[in-house]
């Protein structure tokens, strides 16, 4: 396994469609154990492909991220292929999201309460969940990931202008020096 580089914005790959996964074979489940090995060490509860230069639809995630009898020494990840949100309903502010792309920045974003997810597992088998809560957030991030949205494209312009200058003036100085 593997440590990735995690791709952070403004990266312009960050912002294009992913494309669907055709085969299922062992560069996809490398690339799988690899993702979940970067997202533990970068102390993440989610991954996309894209997010590791990969223009593919595969997340990772910690299925415990959301268990509160779990004290985080053992996590579960859970892959899926192909991803897409099915259904989703009710209202939820997530508190203080942020991302392993989107560098010291956190916001509240609204997302749906509940999410039905369908997808492939590491298998090729068709699956289908709910999730709700703090599973359906992690749900709706990744999948954004995969539709080319990142989560400040789901706040305020204000907010999000404001991260951009700050963000484009740090490479500016990191040029010049």
């Amino acid at each position: 396994m593997a440590l990735l580089k995690i791709i952070t914005y403004p990266e312009k790959s960050l912002s294009h469609p992913s494309a669907k996964v055709e085969t299922i074979d062992e560069k996809i489940h490398e690339l799988i154990r690899d993702m979940g090995e970067t997202m533990s060490q970068e102390s993440g509860v989610g991954l996309a492909a894209p997010q590791v230069g990969v223009n593919k639809r595969i997340l990772v995630y910690n299925a415990r991220a959301a268990d509160p009898e779990d004290d985080g020494s053992e996590e579960k990840i859970t892959a899926l292929i192909n991803p897409e949100i099915i259904e989703a309903s009710g209202s939820y502010l997530s508190e203080n999201e942020g991302c392993l792309s989107v560098v010291d920045f956190r916001a509240d974003v609204k997302r749906y309460e509940t999410v039905r997810v369908r997808a492939q597992d590491i298998n090729g088998r068709e699956l289908a969940f709910e999730a709700r809560g703090l599973p359906a957030v992690i749900m709706q991030h990744e999948i954004d990931h995969l539709d080319g949205i990142l989560f400040i494209d789901r706040i305020s312009a204000l907010k999000r202008a404001m991260y951009k200058k700050r963000i484009l003036k740090q490479i500016k100085e990191a040029r010049a020096s």
